[in-house]
């Protein structure tokens, strides 16, 4: 049986390299494809809502499952003993979550705006910028160092990035705001970088659990959400509907939100550092391609360089750390998080 481990242990990154892969591009490309198509537009701010309501929703039901008791009314009441425990009578720690959560719910409302006005491709190649904002957060909030290596990787980063957005003839739709794009995942981009690195503190200096801090985060995140849709979208929504636009695509992209980054915190145990980068770059080149058959988008030698600068880039910075230096951290942290799209990560 010994002798099965191995084989088993490859079998399960090659399914973790595919689910980190198809869940870095499907969420991409689908939300460029739901917010291009013609007819009914739904409305940005509920979806984030929605995905922020159904994570929540399965973090408590992940936890009634964990207890022991065959009884579904002792079950039910222990859960929420211990939400009212650890949500309400520890509101002081409770309202540690309510700043990385302000960020988040702003930074999954941008990504829509940047997606909508950005090809997925662009916004893809783009969007690895937080691998340096969350690299330099980290310096600074977290004393950590970063290798040869890593700094030279991150250059090259910044530079492919400057490249591929120096080229605006590279769209795939002329009812985009380039500049509009552009600002929103940068804000985006530096609002993962902080989030992560803030989040990952707020761990480090706690008792409390992860998955205690995940629901923590959901619940700020659903009522942060429900303010911003009022204030965005109010009148909108009261006219006609919380759920005005929704199709069957629309609500594959919420599941694909809520769940895509829960399923990916499982099975990234299973990956190191280096599959984590590999899945992030074939992301980008299975982006690409789709996006060549999808929207049109126009692939061009400027593109091409600054594209191959990132995935070059990506790689080198998840490799190991010569010895002696600090080992890159493999247990979901704010670095190891920036390669994934945002999501609670379950322990």
């Amino acid at each position: 049986v010994c002798f099965c481990f191995p084989a088993v242990n490859k079998r399960l990154k090659y399914i973790s390299l595919a689910v980190l892969v198809v869940q870095n591009a499907s969420l991409i490309l689908s939300i460029r494809y739901v917010r291009t198509l013609p007819g009914d537009r739904f409305f940005t701010t509920s979806a984030v809502v929605m995905a922020e309501v159904l994570k929540v929703l399965t973090l408590i039901k992940r936890h009634y499952n964990s207890l022991s008791f065959s009884l579904f009314a002792v079950n039910v009441k222990e859960t929420v003993l211990f939400l009212v425990d650890s949500i309400v009578f520890q509101y002081k720690d409770t309202l540690k979550m309510s700043v990385p959560s302000l960020i988040y719910t702003l930074q999954n409302n941008l990504q829509y705006v940047a997606i909508s006005n950005l090809p997925a491709a662009s916004f893809q190649v783009t969007y690895q910028l937080k691998i340096l904002t969350t690299a330099l957060f980290s310096v600074l909030m977290l004393r950590k160092s970063l290798s040869r290596v890593q700094w030279v990787s991150l250059l090259l980063l910044f530079a492919g990035v400057a490249i591929v957005q120096g080229n605006k003839e590279a769209s795939d739709s002329s009812n985009q705001n380039y500049m509009v794009g552009l600002v929103a995942v940068v804000i985006s981009c530096l609002s993962s970088g902080f989030a992560g690195v803030y989040f990952e503190k707020i761990l480090k200096g706690s008792s409390a659990s992860v998955w205690v801090r995940n629901v923590q985060l959901g619940i700020f995140g659903t009522a942060l959400g429900m303010l911003g849709l009022w204030w965005n979208d109010g009148a909108a929504v009261a006219e006609h509907g919380f759920l005005f636009g929704y199709t069957n695509m629309v609500w594959c992209v919420i599941f694909n939100q809520a769940f895509g980054g829960l399923l990916v915190a499982v099975v990234v145990k299973y990956a190191d550092n280096i599959l984590k980068g590999f899945a992030t770059s074939f992301s980008i080149i299975v982006s690409t391609v789709l996006s060549i058959y999808l929207f049109s988008f126009h692939v061009d030698l400027l593109f091409t360089v600054g594209a191959g600068l990132v995935i070059g880039a990506v790689y080198m910075y998840s490799l190991p750390k010569a010895a002696g230096s600090m080992l890159p951290r493999t247990d979901g942290g704010a670095e190891l998080e920036a390669f994934l799209p945002k999501s609670v990560l379950v322990k």
